[in-house]
């Protein structure tokens, strides 16, 4: 990362951490500095560079450093695309950041920087954690690995009892760092995405074969769709697809969605999940 990104990087960080509630207050100067491992000086730097960039913000003897003002939410989303691109470059933003945006408010920075900052320090974190409905898990221990984008939402991969999960980022309710240390090493989560079809992470391996006509065939193939995937092209434009995924219940979804012109040629076990889904939503006519 150059010089300049690494700055903006920082004062970024430094407007996610002063919107956040799991902050000590008053934030002061001083607590940046050394928090980043910086001089004061250049800390209060950051803060006039916030300022010409339109951010009202200010530090002040008794409440310390605070915004006066609220932040446009055109502006959030646009400081959030430049925060993520830092850390996920190869990722297609512009919708998961603005329904993150839509539904947390200011509070979308304010996590996705405490849960980066939990990354880049390999700090464990305790969250509240929205499960289902208004059913909150609170203060859920977990060390978070890495953040990524996947079905039009930011997605959180962390470990949690020795298990690797993922969390939706906007159901993610409070977040705050224990300081406490926890060891990567043990997570080996480099091949997690290798096989996944969608969003589903785990260590399942099923090998399929499906015939897509020249209709999906035509959409299908420009697309790399999951690591692995092989693509023998027909004389009559269709083609056969084989690749290995992770979980058949989200490819048997995706070939119903599909609907006329994508068969399962194998394994078995797939064609009976598409037949009872496709029965499944024939009910509801």
């Amino acid at each position: 990362m150059f010089a300049f990104q690494s700055k903006f990087k920082r004062q970024i960080e430094i407007l996610g951490l002063c919107l956040s509630e799991q902050t000590n207050r008053p934030l002061l100067t001083f607590d940046l500095a050394e928090y980043f491992q910086v001089e004061e000086l250049t800390i209060k730097r950051d803060l006039q560079d916030l300022r010409s960039y339109g951010i009202d913000i200010h530090s002040h003897k008794k409440t310390g450093i605070c915004l006066d003002s609220e932040i446009p939410k055109e502006r959030l989303i646009d400081i959030i695309l430049q925060y993520v691109g830092f850390n996920h470059s190869d990722y297609s933003l512009d919708k998961s950041t603005s329904l993150l945006v839509e539904k947390k408010g200011k509070g979308a920075l304010s996590i996705l920087v405490s849960l980066q900052l939990c990354i880049d320090n390999s700090e464990i974190a305790k969250i509240d954690y929205n499960k289902i409905g208004s059913k909150v898990e609170k203060e859920k221990v977990i060390e978070p690995l890495l953040i990524f984008q996947n079905e039009g939402s930011w997605r959180l991969l962390a470990g949690s009892d020795g298990i690797m999960k993922q969390y939706i980022i906007d159901k993610i309710v409070k977040i705050k760092s224990t300081g406490r240390r926890f060891d990567k090493g043990g997570y080996k989560f480099s091949d997690l995405f290798k096989h996944s079809w969608k969003s589903w992470l785990g260590d399942e391996k099923h090998k399929i074969k499906l015939w897509l006509s020249p209709f999906w065939a035509d959409r299908v193939n420009p697309r790399m769709l999951v690591a692995d995937q092989k693509i023998t092209k027909n004389e009559d434009g269709s083609i056969i697809f084989e690749c290995t995924v992770n979980a058949l219940t989200e490819i048997a979804a995706w070939i119903v969605a599909r609907g006329e012109g994508v068969k399962v040629l194998q394994p078995e076990e797939l064609k009976l999940q598409v037949i009872e889904l496709a029965k499944g939503t024939l009910k509801n006519y």
